[in-house]
C-alpha cells in the first residue's frame, strides 16, 4: 500500500526513513515526495565510442564527460539527448519499505522523460541515479534544486531476509552523483 502524506511524515519523523538534506514541507504531496535534481551531470561522447556492449563495462575515462552546473546556471538538454543525474537528496530506505520513482509530469509534457531503476529495494542508501532523455524538438533547460522526479513509498510485506546493502549484486550502494552502468549484474556468471 502506498503511504499517505500524514504516514510518509510519521515514517521521516521516526527517522526510519532519512533524506539529507531533510525535505522542505513543499516537498511532500498527497501521496508522494518530489525530489531534487543534483548538480551534476554525465554524458557519454560518441565520438570516443560507437557501440555500447552489454557484456563489457562502461569506460568511464575519455567515454564520460561529466559537468557540474552552478546554482541557476542552465544545463540545455538537446533533443533526443541524453544524460544521467542523481537526485540532490542522500536517501536510506529501510528493510521494510520500498520506493518507487517516476518523473514529474510537467516535465514529461514538455518531452523531458526522468526515469531510474524505478524501483529502489530495500536497504538501498545513496542519491538515486536518473536517466534523462529529451524526446522534445526544442532544447531545454535543466536547473539543479529544481523538482525532477517523484517518489511513492511503500511497506513490503515483511521485512526483507537480504536487503540491498547486503546482496552481493548490489552494485550502487552508497552512491552519490549519478553513477554510470555496472553491467557485471546482467548476466549469470559462474
Amino acid at each position: 500500500m502506498i503511504l499517505s502524506d500524514r504516514d510518509i511524515k510519521k515514517v521521516i519523523r521516526s527517522k526510519k526513513l532519512v533524506f539529507k538534506p531533510s525535505l522542505n514541507k513543499n516537498q511532500i504531496g498527497p501521496a508522494s515526495i518530489d525530489l531534487k535534481l543534483g548538480p551534476i551531470f554525465k554524458k557519454f561522447n560518441i565520438s570516443k565510442r560507437s557501440l555500447l556492449d552489454t557484456k563489457k563495462e562502461l569506460p568511464d575515462k575519455d567515454f564520460v564527460v561529466t559537468r557540474k552546473i552552478k546554482m541557476n546556471e542552465p544545463f540545455i538538454l538537446h533533443p533526443n539527448d541524453f544524460v544521467l543525474a542523481s537526485t540532490k537528496e542522500y536517501v536510506k530506505v529501510p528493510n521494510d519499505m520500498v520506493l518507487k520513482v517516476e518523473g514529474k509530469s510537467t516535465l514529461a509534457r514538455m518531452g523531458i522523460l526522468v526515469h531510474t531503476a524505478g524501483f529502489v529495494d530495500p536497504g538501498f542508501e545513496g542519491t538515486l541515479t536518473l536517466e534523462i532523455s529529451n524526446q522534445s524538438n526544442l532544447p531545454v533547460a535543466l536547473y539543479a534544486n529544481m523538482h525532477i522526479c517523484q517518489i511513492a513509498v511503500e511497506y513490503v510485506s515483511s521485512p526483507v531476509e537480504i536487503p540491498y546493502n547486503k546482496r552481493k549484486k548490489s552494485l550502487y550502494s552508497k552512491s552519490q552523483g549519478p553513477k554510470t552502468a555496472k553491467t557485471n549484474n546482467l548476466f549469470d556468471h559462474k
